[in-house]
């Protein structure tokens, strides 16, 4: 019996290896000596591995924008299809709010619309977002310019900002 405990012991850890081959194979996940990422494979674990190489891959595709801060009047290229034509069309407002960052950046972008404020929150890596363009600064001293939604008429104005 006791020869028979060593041999099951030793078909587990030589089954349990070709397993996670065989599992890693049908997720689609190549099996390689060294990682095609930059991350050292070092203690990472697979799982971890994975995220790396995909967040450089999603890096590698990411939009250059240019910088954008709270109080800059910009233009947003919003890409519109209609039927099976499509064609862009300028947002043009005051980015009253940022959130989050890198790939998942939000801009809150508030206009005027025939007396009535409009506000669009656009996430700029967006595939409906087709460019963005900075008009001019805004000279600003809060983070998030909600207070702007109070003001009517050339209160909602931004004073503009000259050294960037």
């Amino acid at each position: 019996m006791a020869a028979d405990s060593k041999d099951i012991n030793q078909d587990d850890t030589q089954s349990s290896g070709t397993t996670a081959e065989a599992a890693a194979e049908t997720a689609g996940v190549a099996v390689a000596d060294k990682p095609a990422t930059k991350v050292s494979a070092g203690k990472l674990s697979a799982r971890e591995l994975i995220n790396a190489f995909e967040a450089e891959q999603i890096a590698k595709q990411a939009k250059e924008l240019p910088d954008i801060y709270v109080g800059d009047t910009v233009r947003v290229g919003v890409r519109i299809t209609e039927g099976n034509k499509e064609r862009i069309q300028p947002y043009e407002g005051v980015v009253i709010a940022k959130r989050h960052g890198g790939l998942n950046e939000t801009i809150t972008v508030r206009r005027i619309f025939q007396g009535i404020g409009v506000e669009r929150v656009f996430m700029l890596q967006s595939p409906q977002v087709a460019s963005v363009k900075v008009e001019r600064r805004g000279k600003v001293r809060r983070a998030k310019l909600f207070y702007l939604r109070d003001r009517v008429g050339k209160a909602t104005r931004v004073k503009q900002r000259f050294d960037r």
